[in-house]
């Protein structure tokens, strides 16, 4: 049996690929504004970062701290980037998602 931990969830996937999408300059604000942007989803800072302590752990993204910036009352930002292990997991939840509607687009979804 598949290890459980290492299935995205809905959220962690879109996580991942908004990260991807923010090249370089991902982090919770990016992320956050990213995900309101393209799919309408306004989620909290909060969820944000758990989210990406999570995905931290299960080994699919790595975090550095920038340096302190003025702007931001000296706080460091908390960039992050996906690991191979990452991009590995992203495309094969991608293929179980396509089987899963296979057959189905032009269908009748009831």
């Amino acid at each position: 049996m598949a290890n459980k931990q290492s299935y995205l969830g809905e959220f962690e996937h879109f996580v991942l690929l908004s990260i991807l999408q923010l090249k370089g300059e991902a982090y919770g604000v990016t992320i956050r504004a990213y995900l309101k942007k393209e799919i309408k989803r306004d989620v909290s800072l909060g969820a944000i970062y758990s989210t990406i302590e999570r995905l931290e752990k299960k080994g699919f993204i790595l975090s550095r701290k920038s340096e302190a910036l003025p702007e931001r009352g000296g706080k460091p930002k908390r960039l992050v980037k996906i690991t191979p292990l990452g991009h590995k997991e992203l495309l094969t939840t991608k293929e179980r998602i396509d089987i899963m509607w296979k057959n189905i687009i032009g269908n009748n979804i009831s």
